[in-house]
């Protein structure tokens, strides 16, 4: 594994190629409250570019491009909160989504242990720390254990997409679970809009 700290933006020679996988930071779970703090990405073979945002706003064109290729895809692990986070603090995310917490709660319907290091123990045979889960990611220096912890959610994402959508052929649920991606953009316009408390679908 090897670990890349950015400040503000990404460098310009770096390629994730047709699929990225990402994920965010920031200072707690309210979209109404928590700035975003750090944004990690990876290709899926091993390297991690972890991007620290601070608060005061800078600019950062290169992740601009990024999100908005139309021809790279964007992985997440809970996708609802990554581009909520991401629409409201860089840009519009534009391409195709995959969400590996939907893919895994639409074919692993045994359980109902969908987070991160469930599927990455019982899929890839791989367990991950969680212990820097609730540190302060607006921190100005992190610190290693943080910036393991963080390249940890990106690293393995590419992997869990094949196992997952493995899963969803077997059970005939791959075109359910993309249609639920491409309805993504909606779900975090109403959060953004206010409406995320709200199951606007219930009676």
């Amino acid at each position: 594994m090897s670990i890349f700290l950015h400040q503000h933006d990404l460098p310009s020679d770096i390629s994730f190629g047709k699929s990225v996988a990402i994920d965010t930071e920031t200072r707690g779970l309210k979209l109404t409250r928590d700035r975003l703090c750090l944004v990690q990405l990876s290709d899926g073979n091993g390297e991690a570019h972890l991007v620290q945002i601070c608060a005061e706003k800078h600019k950062s064109p290169h992740l601009e491009a990024l999100l908005q290729d139309k021809t790279v895809e964007k992985l997440f692990h809970f996708a609802r909160f990554d581009l909520a986070v991401l629409t409201r603090d860089i840009c519009k995310v534009s391409g195709p989504i995959y969400c590996t917490k939907i893919a895994s709660k639409l074919s692993r319907t045994y359980t109902d242990r969908h987070g991160l290091k469930d599927l990455c123990s019982e899929l890839l045979s791989v367990d991950l720390s969680k212990q820097q889960q609730s540190s302060d990611w607006g921190a100005e220096i992190l610190s290693e254990a943080q910036k393991k912890y963080a390249a940890s959610d990106v690293l393995y994402l590419h992997r869990l997409k094949a196992k997952l959508n493995e899963q969803l052929k077997k059970e005939g649920r791959l075109d359910l679970a993309h249609h639920c991606f491409d309805f993504l953009t909606h779900r975090i316009a109403l959060d953004l809009g206010g409406f995320e408390d709200l199951d606007i679908f219930h009676h």
